[in-house]
């Protein structure tokens, strides 16, 4: 694996990790406005990117199929929705406004079942990159270079405030500083792994690559109904989540096209 993979695939980490910094240099509550905005801009990112960067070039990799050209991108979204679906039920998490434990019943601890719950969408998200890497990998025309790396960066973007609403709010419920920051950390290093195991799997069997990169669109969107758009809209009714929506969906699409 070359040192530009390598370099791809940890980006979105970084991400992560810079984000839950801001638990060293902001207040110790983060704001609800400034997290509703943050949450919907995330959102925008993840479904810009499922549609720019994953489902359409599945279909553009199918187009031999002809009218039939859909069939790897819907199956594949739908085997990404279950996959999630599958997760929800079986990790033990907690939401971060959340007052019950969804998953299997353990005796885990609220801060350990609160990172596994941004963990756990942190997972689609580095399928994502693995898969568009996988393509690059394997000579695929229609994935370039700048276009994986496009990708990446978008997802590092958003990764930024996902790092920040995990650590400040662990900070604010009393964990230290150093710690909030050690388990905001955490939840973003299972990107880079899922990442080299899709790129594992997609070399074994390059064919499957259309259906990998609808199955990491379907999970993300899984996340953002499932997760990110009811925490941007909860509690009072605010404009602030749409709007920053419109802004991630536009960046990232913005940068898959120019950059892509």
């Amino acid at each position: 694996m070359t040192a530009e993979i390598i370099k791809g695939l940890l980006i979105p980490f970084i991400g992560t990790s810079l984000g839950s910094a801001c638990v060293f240099i902001m207040r110790d509550r983060m704001n609800v406005l400034l997290q509703k905005a943050l949450t919907g801009f995330a959102a925008g990112v993840m479904v810009a990117a499922s549609v720019w960067s994953l489902l359409i070039p599945a279909m553009e990799q199918s187009e031999s199929m002809g009218k039939l050209a859909f069939i790897p991108a819907v199956s594949g979204f739908w085997i990404g929705i279950f996959f999630l679906l599958m997760l929800d039920h079986i990790i033990p998490h907690m939401h971060m406004n959340g007052k019950n434990a969804e998953g299997l019943k353990s005796g885990l601890k609220r801060t350990t079942m609160l990172v596994f719950a941004v963990a756990l969408h942190n997972i689609p998200e580095g399928m994502a990159v693995g898969v568009v890497y996988a393509g690059l990998i394997s000579g695929n025309e229609q994935i370039t270079a700048m276009g994986a790396l496009t990708l990446a960066v978008g997802i590092a973007i958003q990764n930024f405030p996902e790092g920040a609403i995990i650590s400040m709010p662990l900070r604010a419920e009393g964990t230290k500083k150093s710690r909030a920051f050690v388990y905001g950390v955490l939840s973003g290093a299972v990107e880079p792994v899922a990442a080299f195991i899709t790129i594992l799997a997609a070399q074994v069997i390059q064919q499957t690559l259309p259906y990998l990169l609808a199955f990491a669109a379907g999970a993300m969107m899984y996340v953002v109904v499932e997760e990110l758009i009811p925490e941007m809209s909860e509690g009072e009714h605010s404009d602030i989540g749409p709007v920053l929506f419109a802004l991630g969906f536009t960046v990232m699409m913005s940068l898959d096209v120019a950059l892509g």
